[in-house]
């Protein structure tokens, strides 16, 4: 007899912890089963995480373990681990740690392996009579194919001749499984020769611990990644490359499939669910050894990891803000200590946070300062948005802009147009009584899509009728509020009616396969214009880009969290990045209402040093990360009355850790989230910042003071992204 330790696949608080079952040993139940066992009155999946010969139990009254799912592990060892350091850092429940390692279409059994019947003939057969015409054909294709898929045939030649022939035995039937084959741009797989930088940056990279790569936009990272890769391919490791956008991932599977071929696996949201499940597998059983993906990649089964490489590693998008709540950072750190291996965290503009650990020597700083080609990063100009309406200028492009965009159109070239909001306007409002549409279920503003002519809320995706009377008094005075992508791509068609314009945004990338389409099209059409949101602002890489248009610089720059003026900095730098990446010089034109801001000053010369150098000392001296740390306990529950009472009383326990520290924290207050209702729960939280020096100990004490038998839903963030 044997004891196996099974966290119950439910994600509830009240069963987060370790239940034990018995099994027989011929049962052969291993580390990292999925198992059906007896819960209650009901039968349950679980995770197997530990089995022992004893138990600390009387074992007459524990159940046995009814049947395995898989018939083999599907977590491994390393993930296990990875599941008790998340529990303990981030303070997530296990059953949600564990559905993070699996595709979720698995989970549920709503997938299986694609099963394919294929038809041969029988030695020795006999033909079919010369009146049954069709599977006299059925056999003289056989015959000269050899063998072909039974829904051809069936669609080819009939199903009920195919049948007849299958009941008298002429043809055999087989099954196989294949794999669904994931469609992606076949282009050369030819290695470039590496510039004097890349070629150190080779050479440096390579010892088992972290290295910052800091290299301008075209300074060849991808080509570095590469060559970095193939190396721990040599030296029998695997590597997994991550990507901030799904919209990047076409353009990198591309470049990856014509270096490594067969070895390459893709993994994104953006997959069929059949497809996520067979290239989760061939991961698993080794078939793959390099795994291209987005942020859930990171959790992919590859063993023997030989390099981690993050790109574009300041990305928001690498951090977790739903359930469960992490940084990939945090996953990769862990990953590259658990395989002793390498990790190559990439960017044109470092997060402030890692580029002053690499100051610090926690990380290894290699710099690539230069373009490939040689060429001059793209000259920005500041177009201040005040002048232009003090002459007489309302509309959303200024003169500059309209006149750079003529000659990219007169040249047959290339435009990119950033704008970091999508649908027509963000708001719809009356002119008379200044009510605004909001969401029933949500404490946002609806946004407006002129295209469907519906309101939309970008936080739980419901739709409502447009605005043409005012509801609260009548007036059919409705002002749109600020333009997003679509009023862009609609107000450049009356400047450039015969100029094909493509627009990239989360209305218009639904769709699977979309991104590689926009993209591919793009790449094709001259003279053309892209518009699009945060998911063409970096990475991508079209030679006949000369220009790139910011329309509103300063959304991003007024926001009310710590890291807004950073964002601004890497935004702009990242979306410049796209002009000029071959022969021709790029151009950029910024429009702002705020020229003064010295973000802009930096921004313009390309100056990351000397904003880190500002920025850093702003946040030293105003106590922020990276010289504190900050933490936010977030409650949500559908009774307002209900959530502000549990958080009044974590809030009290929190106060006596302060108490305790007082030292140690530098801030500490109870409020309203700024977004106080999402999909009709209210939230609350609760904002610290202690620090470093002892934030590892508070920030134990105080998980372990907070009462979570309650109503609410809590989550923990550290540093977070995002505080409304």
């Amino acid at each position: 007899m044997k004891f196996a330790k099974v966290v119950i696949d439910e994600d509830a608080k009240a069963i987060d912890k370790e239940f034990e079952y018995k099994f027989e040993d011929e049962a052969d139940v291993k580390l990292g089963e999925r198992v059906f066992v007896p819960f209650g009155t009901r039968v349950l999946q679980g995770f197997v995480v530990g089995i022992s010969d004893k138990s600390t139990y009387d074992e007459t009254k524990i159940k046995s373990i009814i049947s395995t799912v898989d018939g083999f592990p599907v977590i491994k060892k390393e993930m296990l681990c990875l599941m008790d350091y998340m529990v303990e850092k981030l303070h997530l429940k296990r059953a949600s740690i564990l559905r993070l390692f699996l595709p979720s279409e698995m989970r549920t059994g709503k997938v299986k392996e694609l099963i394919v019947r294929y038809c041969s003939l029988k030695e020795n057969f006999e033909y079919p009579s010369k009146n049954a015409k069709k599977q006299l054909d059925i056999v003289k294709y056989l015959q000269e194919k050899g063998r072909e898929k039974f829904s051809v045939l069936s669609q080819e030649f009939g199903y009920s001749s195919l049948s007849s022939l299958v009941k008298k035995g002429t043809i055999l039937i087989s099954r196989e499984e294949e794999k669904r084959q994931i469609d992606y741009d076949k282009i050369s797989g030819e290695k470039k020769n590496l510039t004097p930088l890349q070629i150190r940056a080779v050479e440096t990279i390579s010892k088992s611990k972290t290295y910052l790569l800091h290299g301008v936009t075209g300074s060849g990272k991808t080509e570095v990644y590469m060559n970095l890769i193939d190396k721990a391919l040599k030296n029998g490791k695997t590597a997994l490359m991550l990507v901030p956008e799904i919209s990047l991932t076409p353009q990198v599977l591309a470049n990856f499939k014509a270096r490594f071929g067969e070895a390459v696996a893709l993994i994104h949201s953006g997959l069929s669910s059949g497809e996520r499940f067979d290239e989760w597998r061939r991961i698993f059983f080794g078939e793959a050894r390099v795994v291209v993906g987005a942020r859930s990649a990171i959790f992919t089964p590859l063993e023997n990891i030989g390099i981690i490489i993050i790109d574009e590693e300041h990305e928001q998008s690498y951090i977790s803000e739903s359930n469960p709540r992490y940084d990939t950072h945090d996953i990769a750190l862990f990953r590259r200590k658990f395989n002793d291996s390498i990790l190559v965290l990439g960017s044109a503009t470092p997060s402030i946070d890692s580029y002053a650990k690499a100051l610090d020597g926690e990380y290894t700083l290699v710099e690539m300062p230069v373009r490939v080609n040689g060429m001059e990063m793209p000259k920005i100009m500041i177009v201040n948005m005040m002048e232009e309406l003090r002459h007489g200028n309302s509309e959303i492009f200024s003169i500059p802009l309209l006149a750079e965009l003529g000659n990219v159109v007169e040249r047959k070239k290339q435009a990119m147009i950033f704008i970091n909001r999508r649908g027509f306007s963000s708001f719809q409002r009356c002119r008379e009584c200044g009510y605004v549409a909001k969401c029933r279920d949500c404490d946002v503003s609806l946004v407006y899509h002129r295209y469907e002519n519906k309101l939309k809320c970008h936080y739980c995706g419901k739709r409502y009728k447009a605005l043409d009377i005012c509801p609260s008094c009548g007036s059919h005075n409705i002002k749109q509020g600020a333009v997003g992508t679509e009023r862009v791509v609609e107000e450049l068609k009356k400047f450039f009616p015969d100029v094909t314009i493509f627009r990239m945004d989360n209305d218009t990338t639904s769709t699977k396969g979309a991104h590689r389409s926009i993209l591919s099209q793009f790449r094709e059409v001259k003279p053309a214009i892209l518009v699009g949101t945060q998911m063409i602002a970096k990475g991508h890489d079209f030679e006949d880009v000369v220009l790139v248009g910011i329309i509103d610089a300063d959304q991003s720059l007024y926001q009310a969290d710590y890291r807004s003026i950073e964002r601004t900095f890497q935004l702009i730098t990242q979306v410049s990045g796209r002009a000029g990446r071959s022969k021709d010089q790029g151009k950029v034109i910024l429009q702002t209402y705020s020229p003064r801001h010295y973000v802009y000053r930096f921004a313009q010369n390309y100056d990351f040093k000397g904003f880190f150098k500002k920025e850093a000392n702003l946040r030293k001296v105003t106590n922020f990360p990276p010289y504190t740390r900050v933490l936010r306990i977030l409650f949500s529950y559908e009774d307002e009355n209900v959530v502000a009472k549990e958080i009044k009383v974590c809030y009290n326990k929190v106060q006596k850790v302060k108490e305790k520290y007082p030292d140690d924290f530098v801030y500490l207050d109870v409020m309203k989230s700024p977004l106080n209702r999402i999909k009709t729960k209210y939230r609350y939280q609760i904002l610290m910042r202690f620090k470093l020096e002892k934030a590892d100990e508070i920030e134990k004490e105080i998980y372990e003071c907070v009462d979570e038998k309650c109503k609410s839903s809590v989550f923990y963030e550290i540093n977070p992204n995002n505080l409304s």
